[in-house]
């Protein structure tokens, strides 16, 4: 699933090809925007909010994508093939004299006024990657259910916003906390003061890496690794699934590098 620093990155890239240029072509492949017509609107901004993309069109309306686990925005060079997947998975298509963007597979896709943002993510925690990051107010949302596992607590996206799994399994591992830990036994800073650096300094790579080494198959200390021994101490990487179903996820952990609980009913 793409995470805060992936849509940071898309959003980038949707911008310096986008912004400030008029759309000329719009062509909406969902029912509730199959009649909506687009053209004439300068595209003003893309921005991101943690994992959701806001496109801010003239005239004050955003359109607003969320990728959930496999949605992307391709941008081409008119008379480019496509190469984002097969057609019928087009949800969106923006024209512009220079560039055309493509959406593939958005489950998310709707139109809010721009004054309007705050109803489809105003629900959300500080943003990691926000310039102006509120660090005491996200550390403050941690803490307000203190028996709550560390691992559901740092992907609920209304405490902060950008982690997924790749970096909630990534930041236990490296801060040594094992996935069932109550955030209560955590040190909630040091936390998010982690996954903010890590998100930050992917922003630069193609990839998402934790462990400072780009080269495939190296990039991650735990992350989908079960079975595999661990890089610092040879223990087999554990896997299991965490919270409850539909929000329910794989998580992945070394045993020897992240100690279970002694009293694990207490988790």
């Amino acid at each position: 699933m793409p995470e805060g620093d992936t849509v940071w990155r898309a959003c980038k890239r949707l911008d310096q090809a986008l912004g400030g240029q008029e759309l000329i072509r719009t062509d909406f492949r969902v029912p509730t925007l199959a009649t909506t017509d687009l053209s004439g609107r300068t595209v003003i901004e893309v921005v991101a909010r943690g994992k959701h993309l806001l496109m801010r069109l003239s005239g004050g309306l955003t359109l607003h994508s969320h990728f959930r686990m496999d949605g992307s925005w391709h941008l081409y060079r008119p008379g480019e093939q496509w190469r984002g997947g097969p057609t019928h998975q087009v949800r969106a298509v923006l024209e512009t004299a220079p560039w055309t963007a493509v959406g593939y597979r958005l489950p998310v896709l709707d139109l809010v006024a721009t004054e309007a943002e705050g109803t489809v993510v105003g629900h959300l925690g500080p943003d990691l990657l926000s310039p102006d990051f509120d660090r005491d107010h996200a550390i403050a949302n941690l803490q307000t259910e203190p028996d709550r596992t560390i691992s559901e607590a740092l992907l609920d996206q209304r405490n902060l916003a950008g982690i997924g799994n790749f970096y909630r399994t990534e930041v236990c591992f490296l801060l040594g906390l094992h996935p069932w830990l109550p955030v209560s036994a955590v040190d909630i800073a040091a936390a998010v003061d982690l996954s903010r650096r890590l998100l930050k300094a992917n922003l630069r790579n193609g990839a998402q890496v934790s462990t400072g080494n780009d080269r495939p198959g190296q990039r991650t200390w735990v992350f989908e690794r079960a079975g595999k021994p661990c890089r610092r101490c040879r223990t087999t990487i554990s896997t299991a699934t965490i919270g409850e179903p539909p929000r329910d996820r794989i998580t992945y952990w070394c045993p020897a590098c992240q100690p279970e609980p002694k009293d694990r009913a207490t988790c």
